[in-house]
């Protein structure tokens, strides 16, 4: 699982190397083989275009990662204004300890869905440099982008 996150955060500025660097990223990642197989330039361009949208959206998740954990254990200097109809209120130490819990304890659902975009760069390689895996990555990256945008929208515009 550690892997198939370090490979999906490594796959934004790997995306924008030449094929052969990212095969050789994707033979370390995951300490396997990885035969690359003369993508040419249309294959070779849309893993670029492909894998730095999907490593786009696993910065995004690491980022939002970052700021839940921070907010959660910093909760009382972000965020108690109105600790009395939040989470764990109506004392700030309640309201302290259901934010930190939460916002460490959803630390490893955070690192499944990194895993699991991980595993979609794999796929995605496998089928656009090494031509041997399934289809549905790219219609699943193609996907992904667009919910990543649509929820950055939403989420930058939050009051």
């Amino acid at each position: 699982m550690a892997r198939a996150a370090y490979y999906a955060v490594g796959s934004l500025p790997f995306a924008f190397a030449p094929t052969k660097v990212r095969a050789r990223m994707t033979r370390r990642a995951f300490q396997r083989p990885f035969a690359l197989a003369a993508p040419g330039p249309v294959r070779a361009i849309a893993h670029t275009v492909l894998a730095a949208s999907v490593g786009w959206v696993a910065w995004f998740v690491v980022f939002l990662a970052a700021v839940a954990a921070f907010r959660g254990v910093a909760y009382p200097l972000v965020a108690a204004d109105g600790y009395e109809n939040s989470w764990g209120g109506p004392t700030l130490a309640g309201a302290w300890a259901v934010h930190a819990a939460l916002g460490v304890g959803l630390l490893p659902i955070w690192g499944v869905l990194l895993a699991g975009l991980g595993m979609v760069q794999l796929r995605l390689t496998q089928r656009l440099l090494g031509r041997n895996g399934p289809w549905w990555p790219i219609p699943l990256a193609i996907l992904l982008f667009a919910g990543g945008v649509v929820f950055f929208v939403a989420w930058s515009h939050q009051a």
